[in-house]
């Protein structure tokens, strides 16, 4: 369930979506992204798993709002008090789970794409249909580093939603890069570096430009930590070089 997939950075992945736990040696954590409702007691057990607890979680840093990566954002504010980073351009999206831009009708992707449908029914089960919306969020602001273990620089890569922002750890050469970058599309099945298909992407145009901003990272960034599949360890151009490739579907 848990595994450290750079120094100090931990994956869960459950129900198709991943979830980062960023540890510092003063014994505090981040929490990148909060995957959906069932995850909650799963990041109990990552925490107990390295020695920490609850108290010792310092901060969340969400890439973009979509209900997969903000399902226990509202357990975090309400239970723990922990505070929330998010672009504000998404934070509408953080109140309401449901309400957002995406180019094409969702309800076609199972029948053109069959190996999602698998995909979908584990997102269902673990609660994709019974996300709360959370506020009283702070602005992640492009280009700065948030005061939160692992010192994250934030990288504004809108497109997936307007407001999304991939996450630079440049002493860990790791590159989060949430939604603007997936090895594993769950609307198609498809792996492999690439855009999120239009059925939950905003603008799939400018979700390939924003691949760019992705490009200027390659040399502080060997390991890139997506939000849904595996990481990827063959540099940030090669990934870039094969999601464009792929293209918008």
């Amino acid at each position: 369930m848990l595994s450290e997939v750079a120094d100090g950075v931990h994956r869960i992945e459950h129900a198709y979506v991943n979830v980062y736990l960023v540890t510092d040696d003063e014994g505090r954590v981040l929490v990148v992204d909060t995957g959906l409702p069932a995850t909650w007691n799963l990041l109990g057990e990552a925490l107990r798993e390295l020695g920490r607890r609850p108290s010792d979680i310092a901060a969340v840093v969400l890439t973009h709002a979509h209900f997969d990566h903000t399902g226990s954002a509202a357990a975090f504010r309400t239970r723990l008090g922990v505070p929330i980073w998010l672009h504000e351009e998404d934070f509408t999206i953080a109140a309401h789970p449901y309400r957002y831009a995406h180019e094409n009708v969702r309800a076609a992707y199972p029948f053109r794409y069959p190996a999602s449908l698998r995909i979908l029914a584990s997102m269902t089960v673990a609660g994709a249909l019974r996300v709360r919306g959370v506020r009283g969020l702070l602005h992640a602001e492009p280009g700065a580093t948030l005061p939160v273990p692992g010192a994250p620089r934030v990288i504004f890569t809108p497109g997936h939603t307007y407001g999304h922002c991939a996450l630079h750890l440049p002493d860990r050469d790791v590159l989060l890069t949430g939604d603007a970058l997936v090895t594993l599309d769950p609307y198609t099945g498809r792996r492999g570096p690439q855009i999120i298909a239009g059925a939950a992407t905003a603008d799939s145009v400018q979700a390939l430009l924003s691949l760019d901003r992705l490009v200027a990272h390659d040399s502080g960034a060997t390991t890139l930590l997506p939000g849904h599949g595996e990481p990827w360890t063959g540099g940030v151009a090669a990934a870039v070089e094969q999601a464009r490739r792929t293209g918008a579907h």
